[in-house]
């Protein structure tokens, strides 16, 4: 929708098709959807939601057997994020490197992103 041709919205790390495909197999769903919400203390947080049935609007972004699929109000901020899957010694989670992002909270659950993308929509 949004996106640039041959080109992926999204691009996934080794870790993050692994975690993905994992989740997939283990709920038996087609996919996960990321999108992103109001709410936190910089303003936007991002959603990810086990999928059964892909909605002809999303953007659907496929790896390695991994399936994403990006909400349509969320594509325009999404563009050209990596998603990472990392595990530390205190927590495991999936990591956004999006270059839409401005600000981001000290604990890193919410963003900010570039006034110019909210104009566009």
């Amino acid at each position: 929708m949004f996106g640039i041709p041959g080109k992926q919205a999204v691009t996934l790390t080794p870790a993050a098709v692994a975690q993905i495909t994992r989740l997939m197999k283990k709920d038996g769903a087609s996919g996960l959807r990321l999108g992103v919400k109001k709410g936190g203390c910089a303003g936007m947080e991002y959603t990810l939601n086990y999928v059964t049935d892909i909605d002809p609007l999303d953007e659907v972004v496929e790896q390695d057997g991994a399936r994403v699929m990006i909400a349509p109000m969320a594509q325009m901020f999404l563009f050209g994020t990596e998603i990472h899957y990392e595990v530390s010694l205190l927590e495991a989670g999936f990591k956004f490197r999006n270059p839409n992002v401005t600000e981001a909270c000290g604990c890193g659950e919410s963003i900010k992103f570039d006034e110019s993308l909210s104009a566009q929509r």
